[in-house]
């Protein structure tokens, strides 16, 4: 059974078909959109701050979304893939943007819309990543413009994906 829990009598929102695995932590001031997935391990804590999830977004295995006390606030747009283990913290991410497994996305960073961040990358603290590029490496910098089809391709095909496993678990 997932944790769920309230914060300063503050609970979790959650929209419409959202799957959360039965371990996952989702405490506080966090409001969940349509079509989300919380995956297994992942820990959702807006125990400090608040954090807004849109649309169509999945949380993958391992994954902490943060957020620090009376500072800085945590921010996910829409069709958006957080991969396995990636650490979101303080941030705003717009829509259409994949964050690679074992990124870190730190304090007061903004990724702009059909961005790639690659995996293992580390987004500094106040970065602004411009819209349509990927960013890779420590510390996270521009790699490339993103072509029109690796962001219909990449990022759309993962977040569809990620609605088609939730079903399977809904259905176990």
């Amino acid at each position: 059974m997932p944790v769920i829990l309230p914060v300063k009598g503050i609970s979790p929102g959650f929209g419409k078909n959202v799957y959360i695995a039965p371990n996952a932590t989702i405490v506080g001031d966090v409001v969940i959109g349509d079509d989300c997935s919380i995956w297994f391990n992942a820990v959702v804590r807006g125990d400090v701050n608040s954090i807004r999830i849109g649309n169509k977004v999945n949380i993958q295995d391992g994954c902490v979304i943060h957020c620090t006390y009376q500072k800085a606030n945590t921010v996910i747009g829409n069709n958006v893939s957080i991969g396995h283990n990636a650490i979101v913290h303080g941030c705003t991410i717009q829509d259409n943007v994949l964050i690679g497994m074992g990124s870190v996305i730190m304090d007061g960073a903004e990724i702009g819309s059909n961005s790639i961040i690659a995996a293992g990358a580390v987004v500094l603290e106040n970065t602004k990543v411009e819209r349509g590029v990927i960013y890779g490496g420590i510390p996270a910098r521009k790699i490339k413009d993103i072509p029109q089809d690796l962001i219909h391709g990449e990022i759309e095909r993962i977040a569809n994906n990620y609605i088609l496993y939730a079903d399977w678990f809904r259905q176990a």
